[in-house]
Formats: C-alpha cells, sequence, structure tokens
C-alpha cells in the first residue's frame, strides 16, 4: 500500500515506493475547516500511522472509465487490511442513491467479478460470501456513524441489518474519504434469509413464499413493478397514495401467480387493520403479521425520528408459510437530529406523525402506524419491549459508548480528519442539516446531546400512553 500527499494543487495522489500509511500533520491532522489553498509539500512533515491503527483501504480502479449512474462499469478492486492484501478482482461498479447523487462525494454500488465478468461470490474484509456490495458515502450526515450506529442497534437487539466495515476508499489513484463497505440488501442466506421462490411455484404452500416488497420511490410506477394500497394515508391532502414495490422477485420475474397472492395477502392485513374488529387477536390484523417485528421497526424509527421513517426505504417480507413481517431497516442518514424540514431536528415528536407535519410530501407514511396506536395489545407489546431494551441495549450508557468506539477509530486511524480534510463540509450547511457545527467534536457532541434528550422524552411518552 502506498500513503498520500497533497501537491500544490491539493490534488491527492499516491507516492510510489513507499509501504507506510501516512498522514501529514500540516493537512491532514490540521483544522479540518481550513479553506483550500496551495501547500508547499517541500516543508510537510512526514506523520506515520501504524499500520496495526490504519482502517481498511479499498483501491477501484477504473482504468480511466467514468462511473455512471447506470450500467455498471467492469473495473479492478484490491483491498489492504493492516498491512495486508485481502482481495483482488474485478466488480462491476456504478453510482448509486437518490437523494445523494447530488453530493460530490459519491456512493457506490458494485458486484465482485471474474475475469470473465461473471458475477462470483466473495468474502471481503470478513463479511459473509456474496458478490452484491455497497460503498456508503457519509456527507450531509457530518458525524459519519448515523447508519452505522442504528444498524449496530438493531443487530443488538435481534434484528438483522446490514453489517459494515470503515474503510477508506481511493478511486483511481486520489484519496475520496472515508466510506463504509456495507452489505447489500437483499435475498440471501447471509442476509435476507427466505426462501427462494421459484417461477414454477404458483400454487398452494409454495405460493406462500418469499417475497420481498418495499415502500420507497422509484423513477416511476406502474402496474408491473408495483400496486397501490387500498387505503390511502391518512392526514394526506394531494390525493398521495402508499405503493407497494416488487423487489424479490422482481417486476420482470415474478409471475402473475405470484404477483396476485402477495397483493392480495397485503390488501387483507390492510383490511382486517382497518376493520371494525381490528384489535381481535383471531380475526383482526395480528392473524397476518409478525407484530413484534413491527414493534422493533417502530422503535428504531422512534428512537432516530427518522424523516424518512415508514414512508421510504421500507422493507416488507413475507417468507414461506410465514407471517409478513417488516425490515431490515434502511437508510437512517436524515435520522438522529439531522434533518431540517418536517421536524427532523426534534426530538419531541413522533416519527409516525409526519402526516400532520407534511401533508403534501409526496411520500406519506401508510395508515398502519396511527392504526397499530389505537390497539392497546399493540401499546404494551411496545412498552414491554421498550423498557427491557432501555435497560440494556438502549441504555443511554451502551449507545453513548458505541460513538465513542467509533469516534476514537476515527482517531487512531486519522481517517476523520483526512476525510474532512477531503470534503471540507465542517462549519458549513449541506442539505438538510439541523445543526452545523463548526467542528467534528461539535457534530458528536450535538449527536449524543439529541440522543439523551431524545431516550427521556421516549420514556416519557411510551409509558404514559
Amino acid at each position: 500500500m502506498k500513503p498520500l500527499l497533497i501537491n500544490s494543487t491539493n490534488q491527492y495522489q499516491r507516492i510510489p515506493n513507499l509501504y507506510f500509511g501516512v498522514f501529514f500533520a500540516l493537512i491532514l491532522f490540521g483544522s479540518c475547516t481550513d479553506s483550500e489553498e496551495s501547500v508547499d509539500t517541500t516543508e510537510v512533515q512526514i506523520v506515520e500511522v501504524p499500520v496495526t491503527d490504519k482502517l481498511p483501504q479499498v483501491y477501484v480502479n477504473t482504468n480511466g472509465q467514468e462511473i455512471p449512474d447506470e450500467p455498471k462499469i467492469f473495473a479492478e478492486i484490491s483491498i489492504e487490511n493492516k498491512g495486508t492484501l485481502t482481495h483482488e478482482g474485478f466488480i462491476g461498479i456504478e453510482i448509486r442513491g437518490q437523494s445523494s447523487q447530488m453530493f460530490p462525494k459519491k456512493q457506490y454500488g458494485f458486484e465482485t467479478r471474474d475475469s470473465e465478468n461473471e458475477d462470483i461470490d466473495v468474502s471481503l474484509l470478513g463479511l459473509p460470501e456474496e458478490e452484491d456490495w455497497i460503498l456508503h458515502a457519509p456527507y450531509s450526515d457530518k458525524s459519519l456513524i448515523r447508519n452505522v450506529l442504528i444498524y449496530d442497534i438493531s443487530r443488538d437487539i435481534g434484528r438483522y441489518s446490514s453489517r459494515l466495515v470503515f474503510v477508506e476508499l481511493f478511486l483511481n489513484n486520489i484519496y475520496d474519504g472515508l466510506y463504509i463497505l456495507m452489505e447489500k440488501l437483499k435475498r440471501d442466506k447471509n442476509r435476507i434469509d427466505i426462501n427462494k421462490l421459484k417461477s414454477s411455484e404458483n400454487e398452494g404452500e409454495d405460493l406462500t413464499g418469499g417475497y420481498i416488497i418495499k415502500i420507497d420511490k422509484e423513477d416511476s410506477y406502474d402496474q408491473l413493478n408495483s400496486f397501490t394500497s387500498s387505503i390511502p394515508p391518512p392526514n394526506s391532502t394531494s390525493n398521495q397514495q402508499i405503493r407497494f414495490v416488487f423487489d424479490t422477485p422482481d417486476e420482470v420475474d415474478i409471475t402473475d401467480e405470484q404477483r396476485n397472492y402477495i397483493k392480495s395477502y397485503i390488501y387483507t392485513f390492510e383490511a382486517a387493520l382497518n376493520s371494525d374488529d381490528f384489535t381481535d387477536t383471531e380475526n383482526g390484523y395480528s392473524k397476518y403479521i409478525d407484530v413484534a417485528s413491527f414493534v422493533d421497526f417502530f422503535i428504531l424509527n422512534e428512537l432516530s425520528n427518522n424523516v424518512d421513517g415508514y414512508r421510504l426505504s421500507t422493507w416488507l417480507v413475507k417468507d414461506k408459510n410465514e407471517l409478513l413481517s417488516i425490515g431490515p431497516i434502511w437508510d437512517f442518514n436524515l435520522a438522529f437530529g439531522n434533518a431540517n424540514y418536517c421536524d427532523g431536528g426534534r426530538y419531541d415528536v413522533w416519527a409516525y406523525k409526519f402526516n400532520e407535519r407534511c401533508p403534501n410530501d409526496f411520500w406519506q407514511v401508510p395508515f398502519w402506524w396511527d392504526r397499530f396506536m389505537e390497539d392497546p395489545n399493540f401499546k404494551s407489546l411496545l412498552q414491554q419491549r421498550w423498557n427491557a431494551l432501555r435497560n440494556n441495549e438502549l441504555s443511554e450508557n451502551s449507545i453513548l459508548s458505541k460513538i465513542d468506539t467509533y469516534v476514537s477509530l476515527f482517531e487512531s486511524s486519522g481517517s476523520g480528519k483526512a476525510n474532512f480534510r477531503r470534503w471540507q463540509v465542517l462549519g458549513e450547511y449541506v442539505w438538510p442539516n439541523e445543526f452545523i457545527g463548526g467542528s467534528y467534536p461539535e457534530e458528536i457532541n450535538y449527536l449524543k446531546d439529541w440522543i439523551s434528550n431524545r431516550l427521556v422524552w421516549m420514556d416519557s411518552e411510551i409509558n404514559t400512553f
């Protein structure tokens, strides 16, 4: 592996014939909010970072090609961890994301491939073998950790979420900052572990699963890729609808019988939830869903006041001969007080009440959650689960200790300051920041204070239903 140097035009380049990772006292260890200016590299004192402290280094070489939104282009990848080459091979890579594409720091999706450009399953940095991966690029989230924090909490409480590793990315020999290597959510024995539904399985119990359905943004919705909820979202003022998108099988692979089955199942669940007998334990909504998964999903979205919660990046899973469950969670970079619209920055509002605050937004929250909160049994289960978790996984000490661990890792590796030297966003507004800290410690202190206040508020609200 070769370290980086900044030349007189502030371009990050690799230096040949050196092996240890370095950062530079006057550059990468200086103030993260310095403006861009020319640096005389002959006067920069090199500071070595011990190889054992460095984050894994991911090198992607596109051989001069620009990475598009789609389709994926063929490229090369190598990964070094603590000075050892742990993976070398080929990938197909593209830019991914929706609103994040406005940012100069791009995030990428990639598939591991062989020399013939065929997909192959590999293990990267100790994560289980698969072919589909994501390089997440925290940018407007200046804490760098919001997704990591909530995903770690989700796994702590027994709910699968994407496993991940902090890395540093070098794109075509240019340092591109701190990234997070993540598992792409998909049906797989090591990810969303459900039955693989074959195109020939069109009747009987074979037809019952597995399905993955999403409530999420699409470039366009039609009868092939999605279907519409039978009940409009509450409080909406512009005739918005809730759309369910076919993910697995997708719009190409799903058969008519399978499409009709999963649509009918969700419609039946919604009808039961909307009925006068919705609280009935035998004939009400609980006959159709894994209620415990919905309780945990509620807790994770409300803990973080996820402004996108329930209405975007929401995954629904129906396995063979199983009830409908919700999750895994996904995309919390605007959570934990990092959104300045629809009260996304507040710690004292319910995320599931989004429609009341922003009734004109195109993407609304389904009626489900208001209805759940009218059910004494659901509220009782929520209280029990919340209070049990607050004594352990959701204690203030547990959550803040996780944050301290991430920050300590960035400090010892130098990756935090290197990232903010590459992307000088500290002290600047980046959509949709609620808080703008002048330094990284200020961003972390804001996040910690917000979480502490949120926990106190939720304790009071949940226990006084």
